[in-house]
């Protein structure tokens, strides 16, 4: 198999043979659903080869090519009329730079329009014969020419607007504060008639039969559309619609498929396929774009990155992570510096976590975004759907819809944050992941607690958090020892309907290590609770903390628990070399560890 990363030409895929999931069935749907519709899914998710997947399809230019390019596929068999039936004009935002000040990316803007009209002029010169006008500084004036002229020709315009927020996103994450009577880059330009805005409205102003006929575009959040407000409301949000919850991803057959043939190609043992699969799953599935699907959805970049190396070198990618698509922790970041944003982040990390709220607000302006005062902070958690940060799990029995992270490859970005956020010294970082080395490495649990107490605990006792219990330990263990290049990392591994609090599970490829799989159960005893000050605390020496009443009743629950648990993990894996540990802490001051 040829997987196509980080290819989205439609017609290279297909005339050179790549792998390619046939979503063609679904083109009749964006035909019938409105002239003017808006689809938005997150970064690297297939969008752009759906935009030129209508763009052959529709090219009237490319009416000789139809059969080569769609007879086999789903469409092939019963197309739609319009086929090979429309001009296509297409604009690609991601083009176009996100620096300067506004008035240079106003240039940047109508340079790039403009030459995507002399393009069109070039390309269609067999079918248009009257001159369109390019206007060098003004590319308003150009989309005005170019409607004129093609007002005198039967066939009209496609218009496909590809990621229509891209070099606005970037705009908008260096705005932090919400201020009328600020000229910040993203207010300038998206706003008060600024180029953005404005664009949109001639765009607009030529959606009729004579001019754009149909018009699709693709994006990520809807934030930038609901800032241009009317200068383009007349998008249809196919988003949240259930009819297209499978335009982009990858389905789970779909996966399997390319698996069993690559486990089959590389002679790999037959239970590598199960194995390979599990992995993908945890790691990759997870998505779902409507609160009526059925079936979680695969980030179609990270299973192509992840089988493109599994068939070169017939073994799993040494990260889980394609560097690729690491630059979403910009969005995460972003959101943690929100007011509340970052207690939010820290919340997704407590057991089987999620947030609930009424709806998925389908448009939200940066001002909604920035004071988000609602009591389920509905516009930050919405943001972090459209980014991929957060995903739909289930309407809850008070009808309210319930959001969690996605998978593991997600929940390291959250992991990755917080560590900064709490850890901000690169070395003392750097120290910190050293220690937990010796843990998984030797079995010696006494660094990792020493670095804890020496520099977390400082840290979190000088911050009034509401959430100080065991997840907060947890949060500070786990930020440490998250490693998806040895291990499976799960801060709350489902076994037997429960969850432990944190496990580290070798990876298959990675068993030959001498390195130990790892499980850990945590017990938090408040200060207050064992009736003791911060100075008592600090002043006892292990011995005497070990003898508390209140950490030995805590330190025998999380035995417990970590037996029974470990039990159930032997079960389930049958090669592991299994380390488990009993954790109490003492507030923000002491810890108390056994090994079982």
């Amino acid at each position: 198999m040829l997987f196509p990363y980080g290819i989205s030409d439609f017609k290279e895929i297909i005339t050179q043979n790549y792998f390619y999931c046939d979503r063609t069935n679904l083109i009749p749907l964006i035909e019938n659903t409105g002239k003017s519709l808006l689809f938005l899914r997150p970064r690297r998710f297939g969008k752009s080869l759906v935009i030129s997947m209508l763009e052959n399809y529709y090219d009237i230019a490319k009416k000789d090519q139809f059969e080569k390019l769609f007879g086999h596929l789903q469409i092939g068999k019963k197309p739609t009329p319009l086929h090979n039936q429309y001009f296509i004009l297409k604009l690609d935002f991601s083009c176009i730079g996100a620096y300067g000040d506004t008035k240079e990316l106003q240039q940047f803007l109508m340079d790039y329009v403009n030459e995507q009209i002399r393009v069109f002029n070039k390309y269609y010169k067999d079918y248009i014969s009257d001159e369109i006008v390019i206007h060098p500084n003004n590319a308003i004036s150009s989309i005005t020419s170019l409607l004129g002229v093609i007002k005198n020709y039967e066939t009209s315009i496609f218009l496909l607007i590809d990621e229509y927020d891209n070099f606005a996103n970037e705009l908008m994450l260096n705005k932090t504060i919400s201020n009328p009577d600020t000229d910040d880059p993203y207010t300038l330009f998206v706003k008060k008639d600024g180029p953005l805005r404005t664009l949109f409205k001639a765009l607009k102003s030529g959606t009729n039969s004579d001019g754009f006929d149909k018009t699709f575009i693709t994006g990520v959040s809807p934030v930038v559309m609901s800032d241009i407000t009317s200068g383009y409301n007349i998008a249809k949000n196919r988003y949240l619609d259930i009819r297209f919850h499978r335009l982009c991803g990858f389905t789970s057959e779909e996966v399997q498929q390319c698996i069993k043939q690559i486990v089959s190609e590389c002679d790999l043992p037959p239970d590598m396929a199960d194995k390979t699969y599990e992995m993908m799953k945890i790691y990759y599935n997870g998505y779902r774009f409507s609160n009526k699907a059925n079936e979680y959805l695969y980030n179609p970049t990270l299973c192509l990155y992840f089988l493109e190396a599994l068939q070169d070198f017939c073994e799993f990618p040494e990260q889980m992570m394609d560097d690729n698509l690491a630059v979403d922790t910009q969005k995460i970041t972003y959101i943690s510096n929100l007011p509340i944003g970052d207690t939010l982040i820290t919340d997704l990390m407590q057991k089987n976590a999620s947030i609930h709220i009424q709806k998925v607000q389908s448009r939200f302006g940066i001002d909604d975004l920035l004071m988000d005062q609602s009591k389920d902070h509905q516009f930050i958690a919405s943001y972090l759907y459209y980014v991929g940060a957060l995903t739909m799990a289930d309407v809850t029995e008070d009808g309210d819809l319930a959001l969690k992270i996605p998978n593991l490859v997600m929940k390291s970005l959250y992991i990755d944050r917080i560590r900064v956020m709490l850890l901000e010294n690169p070395a003392i970082r750097d120290n910190g992941i050293q220690s937990a080395k010796k843990l998984y490495q030797k079995g010696d649990i006494q660094p990792l607690c020493d670095f804890v107490i020496n520099h977390y605990f400082k840290i979190l006792s000088n911050r009034d958090y509401a959430w100080a219990n065991e997840l907060t330990v947890k949060i500070a263990f786990l930020t440490l020892l998250y490693n998806d290049i040895l291990y499976i990392m799960d801060s709350e591994t489902e076994i037997d309907r429960r969850y432990t609090d944190l496990t580290m599970i070798i990876r298959p490829d990675k068993r030959h290590f001498k390195i130990f799989d790892i499980l850990i159960e945590f017990k938090y005893v408040a200060l207050g609770d064992a009736k003791l000050t911060g100075e008592k605390v600090r002043g006892m020496d292990q011995k005497e903390l070990d003898h508390l009443s209140c950490i030995k009743e805590s330190m025998d629950a999380a035995i417990k628990q970590a037996n029974q648990y470990a039990d159930a993990l032997k079960q389930k894996y049958s090669e592991l070399r299994l380390k488990s540990f009993a954790v109490v802490v003492l507030g923000f001051d002491r810890i108390s560890w056994q090994a079982i």
